[in-house]
């Protein structure tokens, strides 16, 4: 799959739902991701593939395009949150009750909502400072799923995750992600490179909730060291940079790591690189 463009009809609402769901399947093509699913494997996943995915983001873009544009009327939280609610039960009908994407359903649809409140009133700044100005008081608000993954870890662990990432205007894809995006199109041309090296990043950075709940603080401190191992030995500027990426993926996969919050932030950052352009 190539690098995604800006047309001259992205930013309505079908437009940024469909530059969405198209950056959710430019990751799930990508490889090799330490423990995640791609086309080549499942990684540490027994419930998922890549075809579930691909169908997981399919089903979801008519909701991130319903979200831009409620987001373009200037919607409160409590609509969106409702369009999530209807997104993540179209979700599960695509995968037989598989949860591929709730994460990103939270993450990027904010953003949708975000990006079409920008297209509509011209407003400055990121679409990340437009989800803390608009609706981060309301986020931190909201009620919480007591027995999703993520909010068991959060208390377990006293990590803020996604809810306070979104809260605070998305900083891992501002400091991580899209600056290493830019430095890995410095060093190379490969795009799918720069995505792995983008997610390496964000390994590195981000206390994922989703290696915390399968491997603990001292799954985390293994993923976190041996992504900044991979950038230390040079990233994907060094000629065996993909055999060293697989190598990492097979360890992750054997312990039954994923870095599914940073694969969801990951695609996230694609989106917003492209609807910031």
């Amino acid at each position: 799959m190539t690098v995604l463009a800006r047309s001259t009809t992205a930013f309505d609402g079908d437009g940024i739902g469909r530059i969405a769901t198209d950056c959710l399947k430019l990751e799930i093509a990508t490889y090799p991701k330490p423990g995640l699913v791609s086309p080549v494997d499942t990684g540490a996943h027994d419930d998922m593939d890549a075809a579930m995915m691909d169908r997981s983001a399919d089903a979801l873009e008519p909701f991130f395009a319903r979200l831009a544009a409620v987001g373009a009327a200037g919607a409160g939280m409590d609509r969106l949150r409702a369009i999530g609610i209807e997104a993540e039960v179209a979700m599960m009908a695509a995968t037989g009750g598989v949860n591929t994407h709730r994460g990103a359903i939270f993450g990027m649809g904010l953003l949708c909502a975000a990006a079409g409140f920008r297209a509509a009133y011209c407003v400055p700044g990121t679409l990340g400072e437009t989800v803390a100005q608009r609706w981060g008081a309301e986020i931190l608000r909201g009620p919480v799923l007591l027995h999703s993954h993520g909010s068991a870890v959060a208390r377990r662990h006293s990590t803020g995750g996604a809810r306070s990432e979104a809260a605070a205007g998305f900083p891992s894809l501002y400091d991580i992600a899209l600056p290493a995006l830019g430095e890995a199109r410095r060093q190379t041309g490969d795009e799918e490179a720069c995505r792995v090296y983008a997610l390496m990043a964000l390994i590195v950075g981000v206390d994922d909730t989703n290696l915390l709940y399968r491997g603990g603080a001292e799954g985390l401190a293994f993923a976190q060291a041996r992504a900044r191992a991979f950038l230390d030995a040079g990233g994907v500027r060094d000629i065996g940079w993909r055999g060293r990426a697989t190598a990492m993926h097979e360890d992750f996969t054997a312990r039954r790591l994923s870095p599914g919050g940073c694969a969801d932030l990951l695609a996230i950052a694609l989106f917003v690189e492209i609807t910031e352009a």
